[in-house]
């Protein structure tokens, strides 16, 4: 699913099958995605989980749902200028594919450690 900001929250299409939602936000998204998903197939007999969802959203988007993540932290992370960074978060520039991965490589990394994180307890 492709995922846009628009002026009341979200909307969302799938590029597989003729399904188009809307939501105030992304997590009112994702179920209103997974309903309309759902309600397409069930003529074919098959259904969506939610980990069967893939969503597509471009990093000012990103960003601003995912706050808790630092730009200034991850660009340092990732050897990316910061201000270039920002640029792109705020949509004045866009980054190549290959400027995109790199990012995107780096908050997957962020988000593998800290899924791997015990507290003692």
């Amino acid at each position: 699913m492709t995922v846009e900001k628009t002026r009341t929250g979200y909307s969302a299409y799938a590029e597989k099958f003729p399904v188009y939602t809307a939501g105030k936000s992304l997590e009112e998204l994702k179920s209103n995605i997974l309903e309309a998903l759902n309600l397409y197939l069930v003529r074919k007999g098959k259904t969506v989980a939610e980990e069967d969802l893939r969503i597509t959203l471009d990093l000012q988007q990103f960003f601003e749902f995912y706050k808790v993540i630092n730009a200034k932290a991850l660009s340092e992370r990732i050897g990316m200028n910061q201000s270039l960074l920002a640029q792109y978060i705020k949509g004045i520039k866009k980054p190549s594919p290959k400027q995109a991965t790199r990012i995107l490589k780096g908050v997957q990394q962020v988000g593998k450690e800290l899924a791997s994180i015990r507290f003692i307890l």
